[in-house]
C-alpha cells in the first residue's frame, strides 16, 4: 500500500457492505476500536458506505449495536450512507464484505488501477465472504469474522 498523503498523512480505510448498517459498520468500528487501544487512532481516517440505497440514513443494525456494546464500542451518530464516485480517490484501502460488494463496487468505480479494493477476509487469509447477519442473525460469526479481518489488516499495514 503507499502512504496516505491526504488527511495529514492518515491512512484512509473505507469499509463496504450492501446496506451499511451490519457488516460495513461493525468493521469500521472494531477497527477504530482497535487502532485507538494501540495509540493509532490519530493515524487512520476509517469510515463505512453502502452499495445500495436501502439503508441510507438509518443507523446501525440493532444486532450490530448489540454485539459491538459487548465489546465496549458504541457506534453513536453512525448513519449508513452509499458510496460515491469520489471514494475510490478519498480512500488508499477499500474493503467489501463479500463477493457481490466487490463487484458493485467495480461497476461503481469502473476500475482499480491502484489496486485498492480488496475483500475483507483476504486479511485472515480466507477466500470467502464475512457472514452475513441480514440473513443469518449470527452476529457474533460476523463479529468474529469481522475481528479477524480488521486484525490481518494492521498486521498488512505493518502495524
Amino acid at each position: 500500500m503507499s502512504a496516505a498523503k491526504r488527511d495529514g498523512g492518515k491512512v484512509r480505510i473505507l469499509f463496504v457492505c450492501h446496506g451499511n448498517i451490519c457488516r460495513s459498520p461493525m468493521a469500521e468500528f472494531v477497527l477504530k476500536d482497535m487502532v485507538r487501544e494501540r495509540g493509532l487512532a490519530d493515524r487512520f481516517h476509517i469510515e463505512s458506505a453502502a452499495t445500495t440505497n436501502e439503508e441510507i440514513g438509518n443507523p446501525p443494525h440493532p444486532g450490530t449495536v448489540k454485539r459491538l456494546a459487548r465489546e465496549g464500542i458504541k457506534v453513536d451518530g453512525k448513519h449508513a450512507r452509499r458510496i460515491t464516485a469520489d471514494d475510490y480517490d478519498s480512500f488508499d484501502v477499500i474493503i467489501g464484505m463479500d463477493a457481490e460488494n466487490m463487484g458493485d463496487m467495480m461497476r461503481a468505480w469502473k476500475r482499480d488501477p491502484e489496486h485498492k479494493v480488496h475483500k475483507m477476509m483476504e486479511f485472515a487469509g480466507e477466500d470467502r465472504d464475512v457472514a452475513d447477519p441480514w440473513y443469518t442473525g449470527d452476529f457474533e460469526a460476523t463479529y468474529d469474522d469481522i475481528h479477524d479481518g480488521c486484525v490481518g489488516l494492521l498486521g498488512w499495514l505493518g502495524l
